[in-house]
């Protein structure tokens, strides 16, 4: 096991990392451990933001005993409320940082990629993807062609809304200037990142290749319902483009 850099605690860290979870506490303390290797020397004052909806699975012990180990972790445990999406903008509210890391907990997207997201908004992005179809970027050779035909699809269906290789994308990072901009946040399902760029309208929105991997433990958590409900969150969103644009244009004609 690789020695893990020691973490320095403040009450004004320099990254949060919002993770959400249902029934993810075996990977989380192999998650904070790849963290921790992976930004220590880069990122030395951080926090992990876990949200877990009401799991049951032991996550509260997990995560007791990895703060006692010294991990700069928070738990929020959501009991009336459930859903990836509004997980995340829970941990938005009780971030400290300026700059947020958004991934998930089944160790799919790569740590070591965080100090690039961070460097990325250092450097002028407000809006950085983790994609898997630039240049670079790939997924698990353990991915079904089901499954890659139904992301390609819900990529495809997205493409209209913004200019990324990969909307889809649930690894990303971005300034909190950006989600406080935001207007009437509503997501449904589990494509929060994709709300963010549409209604925050990032003027720097970079890309990042990330190499996709398949979950080790548990169980993944999309099922047809989360699917209808990203077709319900397209149309929203849609809708909200159009009326935003049109509104815009009228402004321009009118001035």
């Amino acid at each position: 096991m690789k020695e893990v850099e020691p973490v320095t605690y403040s009450n004004n860290p320099m990254l949060s990392i919002i993770v959400p979870t249902l029934r993810e506490a075996p990977n989380i303390p192999i998650l904070t451990e790849e963290i921790s290797i992976a930004i220590g020397q880069v990122i030395p004052s951080w926090e992990l933001i876990i949200v877990d909806d009401n799991s049951g699975d032991g996550i509260v012990g997990v995560c007791d005993k990895l703060r006692r180990d010294g991990a700069p972790l928070r738990l929020i445990v959501r009991k009336n409320e459930t859903g990836l999406a509004t997980a995340v903008l829970k941990g938005f509210d009780v971030a400290r940082a300026s700059i947020f890391v958004v991934m998930d907990a089944d160790l799919s997207h790569p740590c070591s990629i965080i100090p690039m997201f961070y460097r990325e908004i250092q450097n002028g992005a407000d809006f950085v993807i983790g994609s898997r179809y630039m240049p670079g970027g790939g997924t698990d050779d353990k991915w079904t062609v089901l499954r890659f035909i139904n992301s390609k699809i819900a990529t495809l269906l997205a493409m209209p809304l913004i200019s990324a290789s990969d909307p889809m994308s649930g690894f990303f990072a971005l300034r909190r200037s950006l989600w406080k901009r935001c207007e009437k946040l509503s997501p449904l399902g589990y494509k929060v990142g994709l709300e963010l760029i549409v209604k925050g309208k990032p003027k720097n929105l970079q890309e990042v290749p990330i190499y996709f991997r398949t979950r080790k433990f548990g169980e993944s958590k999309l099922s047809t319902r989360q699917q209808l409900l990203y077709i319900r969150h397209l149309i929203r969103l849609y809708t909200y483009k159009w009326h935003t644009d049109w509104r815009n244009n009228l402004t321009r004609i009118l001035h």
